[in-house]
């Protein structure tokens, strides 16, 4: 069954597939970051070029860190981003060698945000790890504002769908340069 809850999903992410949720402000589509075949997947289905990167959210700093050079932010810095999460904020930051580029894109960076939203909270937790997230739309299409047109755009391209509530947010998440401060969307 393709609607499947936050528990349930752990499965279909660790084999691989690709799932829908609500995010705070539009359905997202993610994966396992740790799985080229399923982010490839996923890049497929949104008809996005690797060379954008994609975000990575999670339910806490921790589950960040093994993709992320914290070494690089100094205190001040670190503190700037622990103070807008968890929440709609996505943050650059530098990133560890070894990322796969299918994340970081043609970036030396990688797009990260600690949501407060409770299903992906619920999905982090139970992967142990961050999720893979861009916005649930076909490149250049509006993202599905959900569950119904999830079903509509991408039944049978993923693997399942997490229904649920929208978070307050009317727009993308503010995206911010960790290092320097500089508000990017």
């Amino acid at each position: 069954m393709l609607e499947q809850a936050p528990a349930e999903v752990k499965q279909v992410i660790e084999s691989g597939g690709v799932v829908a949720y609500p995010t705070e402000a539009v359905y997202g589509l993610g994966c396992d970051p740790d799985n080229d075949a399923a982010i490839t997947k996923l890049l497929a289905i949104k008809k996005r070029p690797w060379e954008k990167g994609l975000i990575l959210v999670a339910s806490d700093y921790q589950q960040l860190l093994p993709y992320i050079d914290d070494s690089q932010l100094t205190e001040e810095q670190r503190e700037r981003v622990f103070s807008k999460w968890p929440g709609p904020f996505t943050f650059i930051m530098p990133i560890k060698p070894g990322i796969s580029n299918l994340l970081c894109g043609s970036f030396n960076s990688l797009a990260v945000r600690v949501s407060d939203h409770p299903t992906i909270q619920a999905i982090c937790q139970q992967l142990g790890k961050p999720l893979v997230s861009t916005s649930a739309n076909h490149s250049g299409e509006e993202p599905a504002m959900s569950h119904e047109e999830i079903l509509a755009k991408f039944e049978g391209e993923i693997d399942a769908l997490v229904a649920g509530s929208l978070g307050e947010q009317r727009k993308p998440s503010t995206i911010i340069d960790a290092i320097s401060g500089k508000i990017l969307r």
